[in-house]
Formats: C-alpha cells, structure tokens, sequence
C-alpha cells in the first residue's frame, strides 16, 4: 500500500492560501463600509461616554462614570422602559396582523402574490415624513377618521386621537409592519407542502396541521419579524415627535435632545451606546432561539 504526502507539500499549501484568500477582494467593500460607518461611530460613541460635559457643550476630558450613573435616575430608567414596552406592543400587533397577511400571500396565485408583495411595500416608496404627516391629517380632530365616525352617527364630538401613545403605536405599526410581512412570507414560502398534506392524511384537521406543522416551522421568520420591528420602533424618534405631539418621550427623542437641545454629548452618547447594546442583545437573542427552533425542528 503506498502512502501519498502530497497534502503536505508547499505547492498544496501555497493552493489552499490562494483560495483562502479569494474571497478577500469581494468582503473588503462590505468590511470598510462596517468598520467606516459603525464601528468606528460607535468607538466614538463609548470613548465619549467616560468623559464630562464642557460648560458650552462639547467634551472636557476628564474621566467619570457619571454619565452611566445618571442613566439609573427613575426619571430615564422611566423613558428606556416606556420604549421598550411601546417597541413591545408594535411588535406583538405586527405579528397578530402580519400572520394572517403573509400566509395569505404564501397560499395565492404566482401573478396575485407578485400584485399582493407589491402592496405590501409600495408604502416604502413615499417618504417617510410624508407619510407620518398623512396619520396627522387622518387622525386629528377635523381629520378624516373623526369625519367619518360623525357621518356616520357614530359619534357626536370629535375624538382626540391624535398626539396620544395609541396614536404613537399606531403610526410605528402602520410604518414597520410590512418588516413583518415580508419574512413571514418568505418562511410560509419555503414550507414543503407535502408536510401539510401528511399531517391531514393522518387524521389532524386543519387547524392541528397549522398548529404542528407550519406554526413551528414558520418561528424563525416569526423571529426575524419581530426583531425587524423591534429595533426601529424602540428608536424611533420622528413620530413621537410629530404624531404623538412630543407628549411621550421615547429614548430616540431623548438621545436627540441630548445632542441638540442639551448639548450634552457625553451623556447623548451613553444613551445612544446603551440603546445599541439593548438592539445587540435583542439579535443575539433572536438568533439563539432561531437556531434551537431549527436544530429542534431537525432533531424532530
């Protein structure tokens, strides 16, 4: 029996290099981009958090934890888990509204899923100002909504809608909700039917197929959904601002008015910096249950 020790050899290994090295040129663009534009700012971001507030704004070196310390004060504790439950709440009526949306889509037609798809994010393509601008016009007191409601005698008065936490919700839903839809459709998409139609030829009805079947499958768009949703509603600061009248302040207002109003950028930064490892951990989280969701689905 002859033994080769060509795997050894220099002209091997010199290969093995190269082709290691091949994908370089293509991540480079990808890398710089991440390393210019968020590693960098958020190295800024914790490099000013332990440094004081200058007397006319600006940054006076001199180390202090007091900016971390000042985030245990109720009154920011408050504003941090006032966006949570808010970022919270959106969340959950996504997925109660956006569900039902993709798995319609997933069970229509080629030609009407292309035409549902596209209503879906055809809000994407105005601008977001102006469609926050069209909640103002729908929900103020002379706005259509209340018109509507009085036309049709539902109501006498005008209700006060508008610059309320409902309102809030209601225009960060209306804004992120096809964020949902669209990973939702694409998990139902890849579903393999012929599971469905298994679990019916064994006797389960409809609803114990969908509850055994496609609802465990379909978790990690679920997942991916949520989180879609999650971040930028908890850092949302426009429509607080402009929906909700500034009445309540989310922690993307109050990072905002650090910067601009305050003028305290040590203290701006620490609030940017904790909003961002609270946006890390909810990933990595997302991603863990993910991956025991499909390794349990596997092992199933």
């Amino acid at each position: 029996m002859t033994t080769t020790s060509h795997e050894a050899t220099p002209g091997v290994r010199a290969s093995r290099a190269r082709r290691g090295l091949a994908p370089v040129p293509f991540l480079a663009p990808g890398m710089i981009f991440l390393i210019v534009f968020m590693a960098i700012p958020v190295g800024l971001l914790a490099f000013y958090t332990f440094f004081k507030r200058g007397r006319f704004g600006g940054l006076v070196f001199e180390f202090t934890l007091d900016n971390w310390v000042k985030l245990t004060e109720p009154l920011y504790l408050g504003v941090i888990a006032q966006s949570i439950g808010m970022a919270l709440v959106v969340t959950l009526l996504a997925l109660a509204l956006g569900y039902p949306m993709a798995y319609a889509i997933a069970g229509l037609s080629p030609k009407w899923r292309t035409v549902a798809l596209i209503a879906v994010v055809l809000p994407f393509w105005t601008n977001f100002l102006v469609r926050t601008y069209a909640w103002i016009l729908l929900l103020n007191n002379a706005g259509l909504v209340n018109q509507a409601l009085q036309g049709l005698g539902i109501i006498d008065d005008p209700i006060s809608m508008l610059y309320t936490p409902q309102a809030i919700a209601i225009g960060l839903l209306y804004m992120y909700l096809p964020l949902m839809v669209l990973p939702l459709y694409a998990s139902l998409q890849q579903l393999d039917p012929s599971l469905r139609e298994a679990a019916t030829n064994l006797g389960a009805n409809p609803w114990r197929a969908f509850r055994t079947v496609t609802l465990p499958l379909s978790l990690p768009g679920a997942l991916t959904g949520c989180v879609f949703v999650f971040v930028p509603a908890m850092s949302n600061f426009v429509i607080p601002e402009l929906i909700g009248g500034g009445k309540t302040i989310m922690v993307g207002n109050l990072v905002r008015d650090q910067f601009f109003e305050a003028r305290d950028w040590p203290f701006g930064a620490t609030l940017a910096l904790l909003l961002t490892i609270i946006l890390v951990l909810v990933i990595v989280l997302q991603s863990a249950v993910s991956r025991r969701v499909t390794e349990g689905g596997r092992r199933g």
